[in-house]
């Protein structure tokens, strides 16, 4: 009986070399968001003539724009490992702290905005990295504590701050080019700066060697603390970014503002392709999943006997069937 047996050589490449299965499951983790929006998109503008104009896409780019980039920093954060409740009341806080220092200039109220929000993702960073405090805890008595400050500020509620018309900060809230408003070119600009800092820089490498095995990363020399307070940080101040844009597009602060937008961020990075327990991520997922969760609540509203609230629930869907297929596209690598 004649056996043939690989060479050294030979089976190191072959050992190497990715399999069909593990080329499909990466592709459909970083791709799938993508091909179901396609999809949508082509659905929607099937079933529906007001669906593929230039108005609407254009509304549901720069409704989408202020989420995008709250979702940019919270990618960052899950793919380190850790999580940020805390960025729906600092997009909220952030937005009426713009309006309450545009008395002083549009300078001064981004500074602001910037400043506090900032600051309270440090402390953040602070606390989990150092005192090693769980993420979870930590930036859910940051969304307490922004939500409070926020109320504070605005006397519980009752008075809302308005940015002047003509100021700058108005004009990149409501300024346009080429039927696109301003912020979506600010979020475009940041995901690709995003994208740079992620994959061509050591930080972006130390934030995937963080999430994927924190205590070897630490043994191999990464400065595991330091990235963390940056990665909360940065979380802090996008969320502080958006609030002060959409506050500058809608002329004030509005306080009721950011309630559960930290769960549609985690979502829209989730269903593109980052895991929640760290490691994996892309910023082009992160994307494709906030236009996604945009293109299903424009097609809900096309749809007149359905309410705003259906979005919720296919969201909570998408999300359930990714975190499914992801577990089980892990298994499988696992078990090849």
């Amino acid at each position: 009986m004649n056996v043939t047996v690989a060479s050294a050589p030979e089976a190191a490449i072959s050992a190497a070399r990715p399999d069909r299965r593990e080329r499909v499951s990466g592709l459909i983790q970083r791709h799938g968001a993508a091909a179901v929006l396609v999809l949508l998109v082509t659905a929607g503008s099937l079933l529906f003539d007001s669906f593929p104009t230039h108005q609407n896409l254009g509304n549901i780019a720069i409704t989408s724009a202020f989420l995008a980039i709250v979702a940019l920093g919270m990618t960052f954060v899950i793919i380190s490992g850790g999580i940020d409740l805390s960025v729906g009341s600092v997009f909220a806080l952030g937005g009426v702290l713009a309006a309450y220092g545009s008395r002083w200039g549009s300078v001064p109220a981004l500074l602001l905005a910037l400043g506090v929000c900032g600051g309270i993702g440090l402390l953040q960073g602070v606390l989990i990295a150092r005192a090693r405090m769980a993420p979870f805890i930590v930036t859910l008595a940051g969304l307490l504590g922004a939500r409070g400050l926020l109320l504070s500020i605005s006397n519980e509620g009752a008075k809302t701050y308005l940015i002047p018309h003509g100021s700058v900060l108005a004009k990149v809230g409501q300024g346009e080019f080429f039927g696109l408003g301003y912020p979506v070119y600010v979020m475009a600009g940041l995901f690709l700066a995003g994208g740079v800092v992620l994959q061509r820089t050591g930080f972006g490498q130390a934030v995937y060697a963080i999430g994927g095995a924190e205590d070897a990363a630490g043994l191999m020399g990464v400065r595991v603390a330091r990235t963390k307070m940056i990665v909360y940080t940065a979380s802090g101040l996008l969320a502080g970014l958006a609030g002060a844009l959409n506050a500058a597009r809608l002329s004030s602060g509005v306080t009721i503002l950011g309630t559960g937008m930290e769960l549609d961020a985690i979502a829209a990075v989730v269903i593109g392709g980052t895991l929640l327990t760290g490691g994996v991520g892309y910023l082009s997922g992160t994307v494709a999943g906030v236009l996604l969760l945009g293109v299903i609540q424009n097609i809900i509203n096309q749809v007149g006997d359905l309410s705003s609230s259906y979005q919720q629930v296919v969201s909570g869907a998408f999300l359930a069937v990714v975190v499914v297929l992801q577990t089980y596209l892990s298994r499988l690598n696992r078990l090849r």
